[in-house]
């Protein structure tokens, strides 16, 4: 069973160098538009590495941190994309 959790650790490992990687994204992004897609993959790399966190410790209480997590990151989307409409931006 140590494999198994090791593989799972391995694997949220990859998708925290991959929401990383996003950040170069967020940084340069030639458009606004870029820049939020590339938050929303880091958001959603994150829920994912905490969900495989929360299943290789065995800890259910880190799934509601993930949920908590995800939820957050849809609601950050939602609003820059109200902000940007209002503000005469179209997406």
């Amino acid at each position: 069973m140590v494999e198994f959790e090791q593989a799972l650790l391995a694997i949220a490992a990859a998708f925290v160098i991959f929401a990383v990687v996003a950040l170069y994204r967020v940084y340069v992004g030639p458009t606004i538009h870029d820049r939020v897609i590339a938050v929303n993959v880091m958001g959603t790399n994150t829920v994912i590495a905490i969900a495989l966190v929360s299943a290789a410790f065995d800890e259910p209480v880190f799934l509601d941190v993930a949920l908590v997590y995800a939820l957050l990151n849809f609601l950050l989307s939602i609003a820059f994309s109200k902000f940007n409409v209002e503000h005469g931006g179209v997406l």
